[in-house]
């Protein structure tokens, strides 16, 4: 049996094939799915969502988001993915400081402002530990 993976994000279908599992970062922890798994829908957390498929490990970096589990069909709707082969390092090192920087200002920043950098800086890292794992 397979499954069907699907991950969506507002731009664009980031991935969408048949797979042997895949490890699903959340809030509540990493979730592996085999097929037959349980239905469920989890908050999906930054960090690396790792597929395998005959026998090799793809890796994607997501920020945020939302997984649901039906049957053999598992669908990711994120804020933020990317595959590890399309993460520029110097890029991320680049919006990481900014919004590291940017938040040292908290006092003067809106609640909303302070979540949307806080954001950033958590898929910056979760880019750069994906691209550190996939090489």
């Amino acid at each position: 049996m397979a499954l069907t993976l699907e991950i969506v994000t507002p731009e664009a279908r980031v991935y969408s094939d048949t797979i042997d599992t895949v490890v699903i970062p959340t809030t509540a922890g990493e979730i592996g799915i085999l097929p037959g798994h349980i239905a469920l829908v989890a908050q999906v957390a930054e960090g690396e969502l790792r597929v395998t498929k005959d026998g090799k490990q793809l890796i994607l970096a997501v920020g945020g988001g939302f997984v649901e589990i039906d049957r053999d069909k598992i669908s990711v709707l994120a804020e933020q993915a990317i595959n590890v082969e399309k993460i520029d390092v110097s890029a991320v090192e680049i919006a990481l400081k900014r919004a590291q920087d940017a938040l040292k200002e908290k006092s003067t920043l809106d609640p909303a402002q302070v979540e949307s950098l806080e954001g950033v800086v958590r898929f910056a890292f979760a880019q750069l530990s994906a691209k550190r794992r996939g090489r």
